[in-house]
């Protein structure tokens, strides 16, 4: 291994940036060439078809089925024309990744020969064997019917040679296997929610998207290091490794000089990302050595989760052609920035509206405010439920770490906006207010672009902070489908909604007019829901305890977070609202608990592997060379001396051997705990052992590893240690 070790930073040395050949046209002359968009539509589509489609995708009307034998047609031959031979229903699994089936466009004829062939039967609707996949035991393994049905929203693509078609997948029985089918309920239950509420200020609102810009967080490291270390290989993140004596102490990496390697890398991404649609903006170095982020301009959020989903595919593909391998895990270097993958949510009518952004009108802000106040209450009703919506194996070693919020969910507003609603809270009466307190109100209402403009910031320590036009979701991990968290927030600011206009209409019955019981309810919000305004340091200890003064929960167990899905409170929430039903929670819940025990299981036997097999081994060669030195002193030295000059020596060798038989002590007993974990029925408690008994057993091992890694000769360590992981690039 050592040897392998040294061998991988002799490849790097000879490492060439690989020449990426950038397209001889404007980016807007090949920007989505490869996506089967509107235009293209029009062009391959009879007006029937194209019109079809677009209601489809504006409103939800279902597309007829001899219609979708023209835009099958349509689509095929565009497809061809791009070089096509194959196509595949392209679809997002509950194991975290996407899925595809590749099938040839071709069908054999009666008198021997092939035709290209693909009807609409087989657009709609195709039937892959769902049994591997996750299902939570929504249907058992022989049961394998699972069924894949496009998603006219999402237009398609070609990657290569093959045509790739957006789909939901549910089973058999209706149930949804997949990320998208929820995502896609809940965006339908916020477009009528929000749609309702603009009735109130503007008629001509009749449609509201939601709209997603994510910023995508990762680490490169050299592909022959990363050969070089199992557990990167195995787990995507080291299980061992001491610190370096420079790491980003300095933050000269943040915003840095992009290095030509991973220039060529970042090029050839976004080459591939523009031919797809996918409007990359932004490529800059992150705060740790060798973190890089890159982000989109924002788009409708099911687009923008499949375009996340599709680059994150694409990156993996084209790190191997720059001889680099990219890691999404939320925290593969311990005590190094981990990355995240910041959600940018909110709200645009089809008016052109931005209904988190403030207007030039008392009645525009009050919009705005009633918007913004909902969010707010809706986090504070549903903070559990949000952190559950994040949390993942990965993404517990990442919360609370630098550069990443705490596992304490909070909303950050900024000073300005914080006394504006003070300001409501303590000036709104339950009473009819008089004509100079509506008047002093709307016209304090009417400052609010004023007040924002240049006094927002973003408070990297909250998880939830509001920007000037939507809020940032900063809590989510660089690895996560962002679908679960998106459609988590979408539902609970639903329902929300969905509340405040009960309220509205029950003040309104009773005599108030419209804009007093808006802003009545509004101060109730902003009063149920102080506690969760917080605009100080979230990494602070005094924060941690004022939380908890507050009522706020700090839920780090990646298990016991995950019950916030499992409450009889959040079951009938997402039941009501038709986004999950019971069965379907009860079998996600299962599914990421089995998830999170799996990735920690198989982190203990690479750790246990690893121990045993190459670090104490090599501890104990470099011992042996220590012992044949102090033999050799021995004899050459009078007893005075020997026992002077061999000290450091001796207390090396034993310290060796203590750490040694520490770590086979360890290695042993979290195996014996492995096996009475598996041996248990519920996966509840499988998970609670893994995570309250096994995990522990991680950094136990690790802290003595690591400290013999400053111990024995470097020549002998067999693992590429953290300043070459991070500093060869």
């Amino acid at each position: 291994m050592s040897h392998l070790r040294f061998s991988a930073l002799e490849d790097i040395r000879k490492r060439k940036a690989v020449e990426v050949q950038l397209p001889s046209v404007k980016t807007s002359e090949y920007f989505g060439s490869n996506v089967f968009d509107l235009k293209k539509m029009q062009e391959y589509l009879s007006e029937e078809a194209y019109e079809s489609v677009k209601q489809a995708v504006e409103r939800g009307s279902k597309i007829e089925r001899k219609v979708a034998e023209q835009i099958a047609s349509g689509i095929k031959s565009w497809a061809l024309d791009r070089g096509a031979t194959h196509y595949t229903h392209w679809f997002q699994p509950l194991h975290g990744t996407t899925a595809e089936k590749h099938d040839a466009f071709f069908q054999p004829t009666k008198d021997g020969g092939v035709i290209e062939n693909f009807g609409g039967d087989k657009l709609v609707q195709q039937e892959p064997d769902a049994s591997s996949f996750p299902s939570g035991g929504i249907r058992n393994t022989f049961e394998a019917r699972g069924y894949t049905a496009w998603d006219p929203s999402s237009p398609a693509f070609v990657i290569g040679t093959t045509l790739c078609i957006p789909t939901i997948f549910v089973s058999y029985t209706g149930e949804a296997l997949d990320y998208k089918t929820p995502l896609l309920r809940s965006l339908n239950l916020l477009d009528k929610a929000a749609v309702e509420i603009c009735q109130l200020f503007d008629r001509n609102v009749t449609k509201v998207n939601g709209t997603l810009g994510w910023e995508q967080e990762y680490f490169l490291v050299d592909e022959a290091l990363y050969h070089a270390r199992p557990d990167l290989m195995l787990t995507k993140r080291t299980l061992m490794g001491h610190a370096s004596a420079k790491d980003q102490q300095l933050a000269d990496n943040y915003f840095g000089s992009i290095p030509e390697r991973v220039m060529s890398f970042m090029k050839e991404i976004e080459i591939e990302a523009y031919k797809l649609g996918i409007p990359i903006k932004t490529r800059h170095n992150e705060v740790a050595p060798n973190q890089f982020e890159c982000a989109p301009v924002y788009e409708e959020i099911n687009l923008a989760v499949d375009h996340n989903q599709l680059l994150m595919d694409i990156m993996d593909k084209i790190a191997r052609h720059h001889n680099f391998r990219v890691l999404f895990h939320e925290k593969p270097y311990k005590g190094v920035n981990g990355s995240g993958k910041h959600c940018n949510w909110s709200l645009a009518t089809n008016t052109g509206v931005n209904l988190l952004s403030p207007g030039k009108t008392p009645k525009s802000n009050l919009q705005f405010l009633t918007f913004l106040i909902n969010t707010i209450k809706a986090v504070h009703d549903w903070q559990d439920l949000l952190r559950a919506s994040i949390m993942s194996s990965g993404n517990s070693h990442r919360l609370g770490a630098h550069e990443a919020p705490p596992a304490i969910i909070s909303v950050f507003i900024g000073e300005q906006l914080t006394k504006m609603l003070d300001e409501i809270a303590s000036r709104v009466s339950t009473k009819k207010m008089t004509p100079d307190e509506k008047t002093s109100l709307k016209l304090d209402v009417g400052k609010i672009p004023e007040i924002l403009l240049d006094n927002t910031d973003r408070n990297r320590t909250s998880p939830f902070a509001f920007t000037g036009n939507r809020f940032e979701f900063r809590a989510i991990g660089s690895s996560a489908n962002t679908s679960n968290p998106m459609t988590t927030l979408n539902t609970v600011v639903s329902n929300q909604l969905m509340e405040f206009t009960r309220d509205v209409k029950a003040l309104r019955k009773n005599g108030v007019k419209k804009d007093e019981a808006i802003f009545q309810v509004l101060k109730d919000y902003i009063v149920k829901s102080k506690k969760i305004r917080f605009e100080g340091d979230g990494y602070s200890e005094s924060w941690i305890k004022e939380a908890e003064k507050r009522g706020l929960s700090n839920i780090k167990d990646v298990p016991d977070s995950f019950s916030a899905f499992m409450t009889k409170k959040s079951k009938d929430m997402f039941s009501a609202c038709h986004v999950l039903s019971e069965v379907e929670i009860n079998a996600r819940f299962d599914i990421r608990l089995e998830r999170f025990t799996k990735k920690v299981q198989i982190e203990s036997r690479v750790l246990g592997d690893l121990a045993i097999n190459h670090i104490i081994p090599t501890c104990i060669n470099f011992q042996t060379k220590l012992i044949e030195n102090v033999n050799g002193l021995k004899e050459v030295s009078s007893k005075e001396d020997f026992k002077r000059l061999s000290s450091l020596q001796m207390d090396t060798i034993l310290d060796i051997s203590e750490r040694i038989n520490a770590v086979k002590k360890l290695v042993n007993e979290m195996k014996e705990e492995r096996k009475k974990a598996n041996k248990m029925e519920k996966i509840l408690d499988q998970a609670n052992a893994y995570s309250k008994i096994i995990k522990p057993y991680l950094l136990e091992i690790r802290s003595h590893i690591d400290r013999l890694e400053l111990i024995v000769d470097d020549r002998m360590w067999p693992m590429p240690k953290y300043r070459e992981l991070l500093f060869n690039r």
